[in-house]
């Protein structure tokens, strides 16, 4: 009986942080600001710290579903240019690609290099794949939507490094907060896990 009154209110208390978290991603992506050598619609925010918060707290797809509501609410509130929401499915995709990766190797090694490690193989990852979805599907569907020119062979000299800045800026910022955080993020994960 103890147990299930445990595992109801660890649920619970799963489904109001993950409300909460995405709540916070979506704001944090209203703050979205661009890097002055790269184009104007690559822009860096810091949504996906909350996610990857939930993803270290209540497990991978906690970090998902802060990822998917973030996007949705912001595509709700803001729309799209394309009327299809292309830059909310590659934020979403981006978000994942960080987010996975350094869950999983953090899961693994849980100390502060384990951290820096995940951190550095969600930037690689979500840097790597993101360039190659942009080539084949995202830059594609700008071009047929918008008319845009065809954006494919600013891949590699454009989106990637962006990726990869992006990507560092994020991990440098979580790094401050984990070193605040990892004790409890921690202790809090074992208490669930028990």
């Amino acid at each position: 009986m103890k147990n299930t009154k445990n595992t109801k209110n660890t649920r619970v208390k799963a489904y109001v942080s993950i409300g909460m978290l995405s709540s916070i991603a979506y704001l944090l992506m209203l703050l979205n600001f661009p890097l002055p050598p790269f184009q104007g619609f690559l822009l860096i925010d810091f949504s996906d710290i909350p996610a990857l918060i939930a993803a270290l707290l209540f497990g991978p797809i906690a970090g998902i579903l802060v990822e998917f509501f973030k996007n949705v609410l912001n595509y709700i509130a803001t729309g799209s240019q394309t009327g299809i929401p292309v830059g909310h499915i590659a934020n979403f995709l981006a978000g994942i690609l960080f987010i996975l990766p350094t869950y999983y190797v953090y899961n693994k090694i849980k100390t502060r290099k384990g951290m820096t490690l995940a951190l550095i193989l969600g930037t690689s990852t979500m840097a790597v794949i993101m360039s190659v979805l942009n080539y084949f599907f995202i830059l594609p569907a700008y071009t047929a939507l918008l008319h845009y020119p065809d954006l494919r062979n600013y891949v590699v000299p454009g989106i990637l490094p962006f990726n990869i800045i992006k990507g560092v800026v994020m991990s440098f910022v979580f790094m401050l907060l984990f070193t605040r955080m990892q004790a409890w993020i921690n202790k809090y994960t074992t208490i669930k896990s028990a």
